[in-house]
């Protein structure tokens, strides 16, 4: 099995990265201006610069390369149960790195998550915890020539399961793109809403892989501050400096290599681990290199040319 049978594009261009970056290292062992991607439960994907929306939502599903995470999953308490409509505040409690309630929690519910009474099944509603797993990624669009970082959330129901095929909530999919000599940085990312779910549920799948020029981008935008800042839950999540240009690059992504039409599997999650051990992800294992001479590699400026805009005018 080569690493280009786990992608939706069997002729995708794979070159040889042989290489561990900084942050398949730390997935794999234990301000000025603040982007996010906005999730919702009406499938969309919204770009929020300081809070106000820029350009048109995008519906269904996201091209990103994943430039920043934490090597743990994080934990998060609101004591009041969720409303859409309420207007977005702190949470009492939480930890990046789902161990210890951080210093800046203004309420700490225990002196650590192990021990904490909001950290028992039954303690939220329907049997579950009341303190909620969480992931921030740091990530760059896909069709976005401006090399800027966007901070994602995944919850707690798209990060736990089993996948199908190479669809996989995220924790599965750290694993399996490991399981095939790949890291999250080293692939184009589909990031879809999973249709048949009854709340909002993410589905993670590996487009293609990246050129070495590509890849090159990605370094340099994980040199950045909010390729770090991003991953984190913080109390003033818009202050901090103003990060310095990364160098611009485009992706194909995936209405471009597969058509708007392309089915997705349906993929199986849930809430939560079975137990309250932390998650295990893979001991990291080096890449071995997969460049292939035969293979003639697209110029990074013509992939740029044939990619649209797929959020609208600005």
């Amino acid at each position: 099995m080569t690493n280009l049978t786990i992608f939706k594009d069997s002729n995708a261009v794979s070159t040889g990265r042989g290489r561990e970056s900084a942050l398949s290292q730390t997935l794999n062992s234990g301000g000025g201006t603040y982007r996010r991607i906005q999730t919702s439960t009406n499938g969309t994907f919204k770009r929020l610069v300081n809070g106000e929306q820029i350009g048109n939502a995008k519906r269904g599903d996201l091209d990103v390369v994943i430039v920043g995470a934490l090597g743990k999953v994080s934990r998060v308490f609101y004591p009041d149960k969720y409303d859409p409509n309420a207007e977005a505040k702190a949470p009492d409690c939480w930890s990046n790195l789902g161990d210890v309630p951080d210093p800046k929690a203004p309420e700490p519910q225990a002196a650590s998550c192990a021990a904490c009474p909001k950290n028992i099944k039954g303690s939220g509603a329907a049997g579950t915890r009341a303190c909620r797993y969480q992931r921030r990624l740091a990530v760059l669009l896909a069709g976005d020539d401006s090399g800027d970082i966007y901070q994602i959330n995944i919850p707690s129901k798209s990060l736990f399961g089993k996948g199908v095929g190479n669809v996989h909530p995220f924790e599965s999919y750290v694993s399996y793109l490991r399981a095939h000599n790949e890291m999250v940085d080293t692939v184009v990312t589909n990031v879809s809403y999973d249709p048949e779910a009854t709340n909002m549920e993410l589905r993670f799948t590996p487009l293609r892989g990246l050129s070495d020029d590509e890849y090159a981008a990605v370094v340099a935008a994980q040199a950045q501050p909010e390729a770090t800042n991003y991953t984190k839950i913080t109390l003033f999540e818009k202050k901090g400096e103003a990060a310095e240009a990364s160098p611009t690059y485009k992706l194909l992504g995936r209405e471009e290599i597969l058509g708007k039409d392309a089915a997705k599997p349906v993929v199986k999650s849930y809430a939560e681990p079975d137990d309250e051990e932390d998650i295990p992800l893979p001991e990291p294992t080096k890449r071995a290199s997969t460049k292939q001479q035969t293979t003639e590699r697209p110029d990074p400026a013509s992939l740029a040319a044939k990619v649209s805009d797929l959020w609208g005018d600005e």
